[in-house]
């Protein structure tokens, strides 16, 4: 995988801790209209985080287009009416999501140490969140589960297709349920994950994907100031771990977007250099 370019934001808004990051990106036929994309990840919510769902309940007044989750909703089963509260009628805008590891089983200590080190990809435990209420929850609006699927929707008048592929971190993904060329009759082909391992970005590539949300990174979590992150908890590499980047695969171009996430593991409570965020991505006609 060669990356072609990586891109800077060019409006940063802050409350509190949490910052919500924008960025246009040029994937759609010339003369179709703009569209406000929010894109949310890795909230790992817990019923006592207070400042996180305040800034959760204020992101509907973004009047996203769309909203895409990539996953790790949860940290603790009791957060999924809390969350639901907190969404609110932003649940009422078209949205799509993948889940997460962290919304299909609890969260278990492990020493923080060992996440920069290696990616801690395993198997799914056997004590599992409530995955099924969440996915009443967010589809209650009429947002879309992607997971194993590919789904047109037209927003605003574009046509646009999602193919959705479960967890990689925990090996639950099977490209073959979505696989095949991107349909030429839609404005775009967009790709959702939660974990952007390479295997599952050059699947989409191969079918000619134009976008791909991706969450999971945490941005680094822990960034060294001017060089960045040191870790992705997968496979990609350390400086696609947040952000917009332009990225070729065989001799297919595409854009990768990376949410750093509005959370961590309440084992590991801790960010530096590198804050909680949401991020409105404005697709836009290319030139």
């Amino acid at each position: 995988m060669l990356a072609l370019g990586c891109f800077s934001y060019g409006v940063l808004i802050e409350n509190h801790a949490f910052k919500i990051r924008r960025v246009n990106v040029p994937v759609l036929p010339a003369g179709s209209p703009a569209l406000r994309v929010l894109h949310i990840s890795d909230l790992h919510l817990l019923r006592t985080d207070k400042s996180r769902l305040r800034f959760i309940s204020t992101l509907a007044g973004l009047e996203p287009d769309l909203v895409v989750s990539t996953g790790d909703n949860l940290a603790e089963p009791a957060a999924v009416e809390a969350l639901q509260e907190a969404l609110g009628r932003l649940l009422e805008a078209p949205g799509v999501f993948v889940f997460g590891s962290s919304d299909y089983e609890f969260p278990r200590y492990r020493n923080p140490l060992s996440y920069l080190l290696k990616s801690s990809a395993r198997e799914l435990d056997s004590d599992q969140m409530p995955t099924q209420q969440l996915e009443q929850m967010l589809t209650s609006g009429g947002w879309q589960n992607l997971t194993g699927r590919r789904v047109k929707l037209a927003i605003n008048g574009v046509p646009l297709e999602f193919r959705g592929i479960d967890d990689a971190h925990l090996a639950l993904d099977d490209y073959q349920l979505v696989a095949g060329k991107a349909d030429k009759a839609v404005a775009a082909s967009i790709g959702v994950t939660h974990a952007p391992y390479e295997r599952v970005l050059n699947a989409l590539a191969k079918d000619k994907v134009k976008l791909v949300f991706a969450g999971h990174t945490h941005g680094g979590q822990v960034c060294v100031p001017i060089y960045g992150a040191l870790t992705t908890n997968c496979d990609l590499n350390p400086k696609y771990a947040k952000g917009l980047s332009r990225l070729r695969s065989g001799r297919h171009n595409y854009y990768l977007h990376v949410s750093a996430g509005l959370g961590t593991s309440p084992f590991a409570p801790f960010r530096f250099s590198c804050p909680p965020e949401a991020t409105i991505l404005t697709l836009t006609a290319r030139k």
